[in-house]
């Protein structure tokens, strides 16, 4: 509603301004936009410009900086070389009489002894180039490099000449063709004078501008751009990029701007390049102590490219902006004229798209605006409601349709009296719909109604309120609501009010779940809720505390003897059998009962008794009901503290594994052993597997002891006789972990045990939860190389398929069909018909529990493969273990 008023207003508001606002303004208010937009694009495109200006040029300071500060460095090594060469060669004693003429300057310095000299002063300092020995003719006559030297005069070299005809020159740099190589080479020539100032020759070194443009090429200014060295008279020693025909020429020309980075020590500027005539940046330093000048350029397009970019995106911005602002001036001078008389048209539209019912008045409380929806909400007249009649007119006109009930005038005057609030409120009308009014003051007096029918989503409260506090299979209160209920009934025990809380059990519910299927649980479920509602009284509460789990808060009864009745009634009223999909299912369940105060007086102390009563029912024999007792809490107590033992007995060593004999009924010898877990607590003693082995089911930890179990069973086998196997058995918890595979494979790997020593026995249990799943698993097994045994078959949901499905190795003949063979109406039928059937399948069969002679004779005769029993041998430790063997085999 409150959308609706805002953009009813916001038309309203638009109307107002085109009236009173002259077209004139907004011409001018846009040019002058305009105006702005194109200033302000030349502006930045100018500061653009000079930022991409400035940018190269401090690119290009850093490069030259950085360039002449290596340079300075590098030529300084090639200074203190040389003069250290001629201060030896000048400092030399030639018998005692000194440098005394060039002719004994020349032969006193061509000598070997001399060589290994200039090879020892350059061998301390980077060398690029060696260090070169020539006379006052210009011959070479040693060098740091070679020995003996080649045939070459520099005599033609102005270098050469410039020292040797001027006394005061010390040192000439010079590029010139190159006499040890193909290309061109930059010499560092230096004086040699004698004792009176006359010439003997010079000390020279050479690089090659290449090696000078390696580093050049280190600055990586980008494209067309450029770093050369330069001698101070104009010469070019070195360049990139490289033109063969560029080095040795002289440069220096041209106009001032030119000339001044030849002879200033630092230049910035921007001119005309004499070398390929382009306007570029240009940045120069003279280096310290050499006069050569490091001149690195970028051309003025290169320095601009990014900023030519940016020019056309900002010119392509202000063109489509001054272009879209034209585009508008046009549009809106066009249909202002139009849009007043659409407004009222559009604004109707609009409304009557909504999907609540709107309604505006005036102050006179005339109605302003009315929706399609609001009468088609209430089955009303257009020709009635229309802008114009009064409030009350339109409220009579629902009363007389049928829409409106109650009195008039009383409901107009409630709401004429309370225009300026706000007002909420929901009605129910006779079709059963929920239709919610809102009441909103106007600005300029009156008011705006919408009707929102709101049924959908009010219902749909409702049913997620339910969900929340019901279960959605039984329709019962869930734990949540169950508990707020307990809340308020121990509240009311200090009035007096006792109650009970009967905590209740669906038996074998499982077994059911997996062998018909979860459809058929979930209708038993909510069969088993039924029976419950039907056996209290309407005080009384039943509630769903998840999976097969029940309870009932039975009111005003602290009797054990009625809520034993009570309990009675629930079992015989579930024990008649339940149609669930056709199945007729037989179902009990066991109860436990608390009674409030006498076994506590707060919520989690009362569920939690009445789950261990429950529970206590359920271990002495299951289809009856108990009343909390003080013991069942110490029964859970001793339970909690076997758990706790139980988590710490592998880490401390406490588990034994016993070894029970598999005989050879034909052979009478022993053919394997089957691994059997022993718990020896340090107080407790030996602790019985039926004990400790369902705790540990329960509590998980079952998955980490097998793995132990399996591990030394394969450890201790694989030191047995080769004709020996072990059996060892899987729990269906290991099954589910789906790593039970690797773990076997590990075990093996380990151990070194033969795979087809090692039997695994499994129940069907493990094949009833999700058969595919487990014949999966049995599958990566068989893929191994172990041997698969069927444990305690026709105990529980047997079934022929999984013989079909799956190729066991063995079948084990529960000891229940064993301890009544060879007595009248004996199980010998069954054992014969497994044995039949296993042999069939070429599967062997062990029978278990075997304790006379009598048991052993008629096995025999039926043919079965294997017994184990207490006849040959009980399960024995390792050590004991390897002595009966070792019995067998001296036999």
């Amino acid at each position: 509603m409150g959308t609706s008023i805002r953009w009813t207003a916001r038309m309203r508001a638009l109307l107002r301004r085109w009236r009173g606002a002259p077209l004139t303004w907004l011409i001018v208010g846009g040019f002058v936009l305009m105006a702005a937009t194109a200033v302000g694009t030349a502006l930045t495109v100018d500061r653009f410009r000079q930022n991409a200006i400035e940018s190269g040029r401090d690119s290009l300071e850093n490069s030259v900086r950085l360039l002449a500060r290596h340079f300075d460095r590098e030529f300084e090594d090639f200074a203190v070389l040389q003069k250290s060469i001629i201060t030896e060669l000048e400092s030399h004693d030639f018998e005692g009489h000194g440098i005394e003429s060039a002719e004994i300057f020349r032969s006193e310095m061509g000598t070997l002894a001399m060589h290994e000299v200039l090879r020892a002063k350059a061998s301390g300092w980077s060398d690029v180039a060696g260090a070169n020995l020539f006379d006052s003719r210009g011959m070479l006559i040693n060098s740091s490099r070679r020995w003996p030297v080649a045939d070459i005069s520099v005599a033609d070299r102005g270098y050469f000449n410039r020292l040797k005809d001027d006394p005061v020159a010390q040192e000439e740099v010079e590029v010139v063709p190159g006499r040890f190589g193909s290309g061109p080479a930059i010499v560092f020539a230096r004086r040699v004078s004698g004792p009176h100032g006359e010439f003997l020759g010079l000390v020279s070194r050479a690089i090659t501008p290449e090696q000078l443009e390696s580093f050049f090429a280190s600055t990586g200014l980008g494209e067309d751009s450029s770093v050369a060295m330069y001698h101070q008279n104009g010469q070019l020693l070195a360049r990139i990029p490289h033109v063969d025909a560029m080095i040795g020429q002289n440069f220096r020309k041209g106009t001032p701007g030119q000339m001044e980075v030849f002879q200033r020590t630092v230049v910035s500027t921007q001119l005309v390049s004499p070398v390929d005539g382009k306007d570029r940046i240009v940045a120069s330093r003279l280096l310290t102590g050499e006069p050569l000048v490091v001149i690195a350029t970028k051309s003025l397009d290169a320095a601009l490219a990014t900023w030519r970019t940016q020019t056309k995106f900002f010119v392509t911005v202000a063109v489509l902006s001054i272009g879209l602002l034209v585009l508008t001036l046009f549009l809106i001078f066009r249909q202002v004229t139009r849009r007043l008389s659409f407004e009222k048209q559009r604004l109707d539209t609009a409304m009557n798209t909504m999907t609540q019912g709107l309604l505006m008045f005036d102050q006179d409380e005339r109605l302003i605006v009315c929706s399609r929806r609001y009468i088609e909400m209430y089955g009303l007249s257009a020709e009635l409601v229309k802008p114009g009649v009064h409030f009350r007119d339109v409220i009579r006109h629902r009363h007389d349709t049928g829409s409106f009930h109650g009195d008039v005038e009383s409901y107009c005057d409630d709401i004429l009296s309370n225009v300026g609030r706000f007002q909420n409120t929901i009605v129910e009308t006779a079709d059963g719909r929920l239709i919610e009014i809102k009441n909103q003051p106007g600005a300029a007096g009156g008011w705006l109604a919408t009707h929102e029918d709101v049924t959908a989503r009010i219902r749909a409260d409702e049913r997620i309120a339910h969900m929340a506090h019901y279960d959605a299979l039984t329709d019962l209160p869930n734990r949540v609501l169950m508990r707020g209920h307990l809340e308020r009934r121990v509240a009311d025990l200090g009035e007096g009010k006792p109650f009970a809380i009967l905590y209740i059990d669906v038996d074998e519910f499982k077994g059911v779940n997996d062998s018909l299927g979860h459809e058929v649980g979930d209708e038993l479920l909510r069969q088993v809720a039924n029976r419950l509602r039907a056996c209290v009284s309407g005080n009384d509460l039943v509630a769903r505390l998840g999976g097969d789990e029940f309870a009932i808060v039975k009111a005003g009864t602290r009797d054990p003897a009625e809520l034993t009745a009570l309990a009675e009634n629930i079992l015989k009223a579930l024990r008649m059998p339940v149609d669930c999909k056709g199945q007729d299912i037989p179902t009990d369940v066991s109860i436990g009962i608390a009674i409030a105060p006498d076994h506590g007086d707060n919520p989690d102390d009362l569920l939690k008794r009445a789950d261990l009563a429950m529970y206590a029912a359920k271990s002495e024999g299951r289809r009856t009901c108990r009343v909390f007792a003080p013991e069942y809490d110490a029964k859970a107590k001793e339970r909690r503290q076997l758990e706790l033992d139980l988590r710490q007995a592998l880490a401390r060593g406490e588990f034994e594994v016993h070894y029970q004999p598999l005989v050879d009924l034909k052979a009478n010898v022993v053919t394997g052993c089957e691994a059997l877990l022993r718990w020896r607590h340090p107080e407790r003693g030996m602790v019985s597997p039926a004990d400790f082995i369902p705790v540990a089911e329960d509590t998980g930890l079952i998955g980490e002891i097998g793995e132990w179990v399996l591990k030394q069973a394969c450890s201790e086998a694989a030191s047995w006789p080769g004709q020996i196997h072990i059996a060892v058995n899987v729990s269906p918890v290991q099954f589910r972990s789906r790593t039970l595979a690797l773990k076997v494979a590990a075990a093996l790997a380990e151990s070194g045990l033969a795979p087809g020593r090692l039997e695994l026995e499994i129940t069907e249990t493990v094949l009833i939860r999700d058969d595919e799943e487990a014949l999966t698993i049995l599958q990566q097994l068989r893929e191994l190389g172990v041997r698969i045994a069927l444990d305690d078959f026709g105990t529980g949901y047997s079934s022929l398929s999984y013989l079909h499905r799956f190729p066991f190795d063995k079948i084990k003949i529960d000891r229940s069909f064993i301890s009544d063979i060879g007595e009248p109406e004996d199980s010998s039928p069954i054992v014969q018909a497994v044995v039949h059937m296993a042999a069939a399948r070429h599967m062997a069969t062990t029978a278990e529990g075997v304790e006379t002679e009598a048991q052993r004779g008629v096995l025999r005769q039926l043919g079965c493969s294997q017994m184990q029993g207490w006849l040959f041998s009980p399960a024995v430790p390792a050590a004991k273990l390897k002595q009966l063997l070792a019995a067998q085999a001296a036999a």
